[in-house]
C-alpha cells in the first residue's frame, strides 16, 4: 500500500472524518462500478455504494495494515452486493437490451465511454443464465480488471472454484453472443 494511504487509514482508524472523506472520493468509482455490474440497477448500486462506504467508515479499525486496502473495499462490496442479490428477484434481460448490445457492439469508437442505463444493458443482456457466483467471479475478472488471486481474496473461493465459474460464465456468455449472431472465434 502507498504510504499516503497507509497514513489516510490510520487517521480514519483515529476517527478522522476527513481523512475517511479522502477514502470516499478514491474509491467511489471503483464501488459503484462493482455495484453497477453485478446489480444490474443504478439506483440500487448508489444505495450499495453509501451502504460499502458505511460498512467500511464502522468496520476501519479491523483492517490489518500491510493487506491491499482495495482489496478490503472489495471485499465489503462484493460481500453487500451478495446479500442484495440473494434478496433481490431476478434480473431478465428486457428487449431494449439486445438493441443497446448491438449499437454497442457495431461502435467502432473504442473511447466510447459507456453510459450507466448502457451497461447495466450489456451485462444483464451477457449475463442472462449465469449463476451468481458465475456472475460474481465474470465481473471481477473481465469487468474490473482483477487478477484470480485478488478475487480468490474478496470471494473466499479457491483457485479451482475462479477458474471453474470464469470458465462457465465465459462460454455462456459465448453461447448468448452467437444467438445474437456473433461469431465469438474469431
Amino acid at each position: 500500500m502507498v504510504q499516503i494511504e497507509t497514513d489516510i487509514v490510520a487517521r480514519c482508524q483515529r476517527g478522522e472524518k476527513e481523512a475517511f472523506r479522502w477514502v470516499v472520493q478514491k474509491y467511489q468509482r471503483m464501488v459503484f462500478s462493482l455495484a453497477l455490474k453485478m446489480l444490474c440497477d443504478e439506483e440500487e448500486a448508489k444505495d450499495m455504494l453509501q451502504e460499502t462506504m458505511i460498512k467500511v467508515w464502522q468496520n476501519i479499525g479491523e483492517y490489518e495494515v500491510g493487506k491491499n486496502f482495495t482489496t478490503w473495499i472489495y471485499t465489503i462490496a462484493v460481500r453487500l452486493c451478495l446479500d442484495r442479490l440473494k434478496s433481490m428477484r431476478r434480473t431478465v434481460p428486457m428487449p431494449e437490451d439486445e438493441k443497446v448490445l448491438m449499437r454497442f457492439a457495431l461502435d467502432v469508437d473504442t473511447q466510447r465511454t459507456l453510459e450507466n442505463q448502457e451497461w447495466v444493458a450489456i451485462v444483464r443482456m451477457l449475463a442472462d443464465g449465469l449463476s451468481t457466483k458465475q456472475k460474481l467471479v465474470f465481473t471481477l475478472v473481465q469487468l474490473e480488471g482483477l487478477s484470480s488471486q485478488e478475487v480468490e481474496e474478496i470471494t473466499g473461493f479457491d483457485a479451482k472454484q475462479v477458474k471453474s465459474n470464469l470458465y462457465v460464465a465465459r462460454q455462456t456468455i459465448r453461447e448468448q453472443l452467437k444467438k445474437l449472431g456473433y461469431d465469438t472465434n474469431g
